[in-house]
């Protein structure tokens, strides 16, 4: 399956939640569907789109913040996995686009394409719910179900190995941590 599809199956899912993506084609391609001031594009911060979800919803409990990762940046930060366990926001739901390679950086291989158990990972660290999804359907079903539930979970979403022609969007980094902000701040005067 490929991973626009994906995020097309879910995209009106997002309107009145945190989202947050890593770098490259994942933020291209939500971009690409039409960006929403709710939408925080981490450009330059490979592997840190879990971390950054988690302290977002540590911080912000009542909101749901949606994390939208790819394979070669968890790997690159595999311990965020046991620290979201440690405190398992109930708010917090991460999506890992595994396509098995480093495809925004050229499209290296990662582990997963040798074997690696990215769910796997993710229950031996703890987070209460992990599954892997192969289809849209089961991918929209499993994104859909985790955002209306009270529990912290990692979806696998198996993806190709393909993405945009380009990785630039027509926002500017600052402009975009500006406008997240605002509308945090907007969130709170409700």
């Amino acid at each position: 399956m490929l991973r626009l599809d994906c995020l097309r199956t879910v995209y009106s899912e997002l309107e009145n939640h945190l989202v947050v993506t890593i770098m490259g084609a994942v933020a291209a391609e939500l971009h690409s569907l039409g960006h929403r001031p709710n939408f925080f594009y981490l450009q330059h911060a490979m592997g840190l789109a879990s971390s950054t979800g988690l302290g977002l919803a540590l911080c912000l409990p009542e909101q749901k913040v949606i994390v939208f990762d790819g394979d070669g940046s968890l790997l690159m930060n595999l311990g965020s996995l046991s620290t979201m366990a440690r405190y398992r926001p109930k708010n917090l739901v991460h999506v890992v686009f595994d396509n098995e390679s480093l495809l925004s950086v050229g499209g290296f291989p990662t582990a997963t394409s040798t074997g690696t158990d990215l769910e796997g990972i993710a229950r031996a660290s703890g987070i209460p719910r992990a599954l892997t999804v192969r289809t849209c359907e089961a991918f929209k079903a499993a994104v859909k179900d985790a955002i209306h539930g009270h529990e912290l979970t990692t979806i696998i979403a198996k993806v190709e190995a393909s993405g945009p022609s380009g990785y630039i969007t027509d926002l500017s980094l600052l402009e975009n941590r500006f406008q997240f902000r605002r509308h945090i701040q907007s969130l709170r005067k409700h």
